[in-house]
């Protein structure tokens, strides 16, 4: 199992994902799409991001709400 996959997403999140926190699914889809858009470009394939974690949604959606003045 190779950990590009989470290196990238991780990576891409701490660049592209907005200060403040949401918990808008469409926001999150639409960041979730973008994700994947950007793992494609870099050559990253889907599976390498879905071996590592069940859904790119549920992962940014738990970052948002960790974000600084999330929901606690």
């Amino acid at each position: 199992m190779s950990t590009c996959g989470i290196n990238f997403l991780d990576k891409w999140m701490a660049k592209q994902l907005p200060e403040t926190a949401t918990d808008d699914p469409i926001v999150i889809s639409d960041l979730a799409d973008k994700a994947m858009r950007a793992a494609d470009k870099a050559a990253i394939p889907n599976a390498e991001i879905s071996e590592e974690v069940p859904s790119v949604f549920e992962v940014i959606a738990e970052a948002l709400d960790h974000r600084e003045g999330g929901t606690p």
